[in-house]
């Protein structure tokens, strides 16, 4: 009998690790791409009728689809970031340094959006724009929005970006806080909207994710520490974890080449079908 029962307990944990390593590979897949991953995520859940308690679970997901895009624009950071310290300190300043500083500038005031309606309304606008049907609603929106721009071809480059892109941009990450609205998606629509070519697009965009993403995760450690079930499921996660890292990479990569084809309205379609079906059978 106790064999039999262990044997019970090994298909079970094995079972459960399939489902975060499944969920995983969901996020992991549909974080860098515009289709809403949180949306992608609740409508998983809901027709499979599974419950994730906790945040735990999206925090570690989130930091390995962070990771990803880092490891991914790692050099261009590293260049940025030198050569923004240079351009403060340095008594020498070049055009590089100059667009690597305004750059980093344009990307805080970018960022403020989204982190100050995120840590005063988040809660409020998750508990208006609750329900899997408005993920439909707002995954038909997206699609909107990337089927007006998928055939723009702007020009502006990563030297030639002001602060109003910045704040409409930033704006346009801060309307992705609504469930269903892709960020990624918000973002690119928003930078192509103003003129940018598609990689200074794609760029700004998830350039901009690395510091309210990094933001969430810093706010929200206590929320990790003090999870109930973080011991229980700690194997779980890291399978979700490595899987949701290894799947945001390739995901990435293939976005950044459909970006460079301007392919956005295959994206587009997806959103108006997943979008219509949701709305049909939830």
């Amino acid at each position: 009998m106790s064999f039999l029962y262990e044997e019970c307990v090994l298909v079970v944990e094995f079972i459960e690790i399939i489902k975060y390593v499944l969920l995983g590979l969901l996020q992991g897949i549909t974080e860098p791409i515009p289709v809403s991953s949180s949306g992608h995520l609740v409508i998983f859940q809901h027709f499979f009728n599974m419950e994730i308690p906790g945040l735990s679970f999206e925090l570690f997901v989130n930091f390995a689809s962070l990771i990803a895009v880092v490891i991914i624009y790692r050099h261009d950071l590293a260049r940025m970031i030198k050569n923004g310290f240079e351009f403060l300190f340095s008594s020498e300043k070049t055009d590089e340094m100059k667009k690597d500083f305004y750059f980093i500038l344009y990307l805080i005031i970018g960022t403020i959006p989204a982190a100050v309606i995120g840590m005063l309304f988040e809660d409020q606008i998750a508990s208006i724009f609750k329900g899997v049907r408005v993920i439909g609603f707002t995954l038909i929106i997206t699609g909107i929005a990337l089927w007006l721009i998928r055939n723009l071809k702007g020009r502006k480059t990563e030297g030639e970006l002001s602060f109003k892109d910045a704040i409409i941009v930033g704006c346009a990450q801060a309307v992705a806080l609504i469930p269903g609205i892709s960020r990624s998606g918000a973002t690119v629509v928003a930078s192509m909207a103003m003129g940018m070519n598609r990689e200074t697009a794609l760029k700004f965009s998830f350039f901009l994710y690395i510091p309210i993403s990094l933001g969430g995760m810093i706010l929200s450690v206590s929320d990790l520490v003090t999870d109930p079930t973080i011991n229980q499921l700690m194997v779980p996660y890291l399978f979700a974890f490595v899987t949701s890292l290894v799947a945001s990479y390739f995901s990435l990569k293939w976005f950044m080449n459909i970006m460079q084809k301007g392919k956005l309205g295959y994206f587009s379609i997806y959103c108006f079908i997943v979008g219509t079906l949701v709305i049909i059978f939830a």
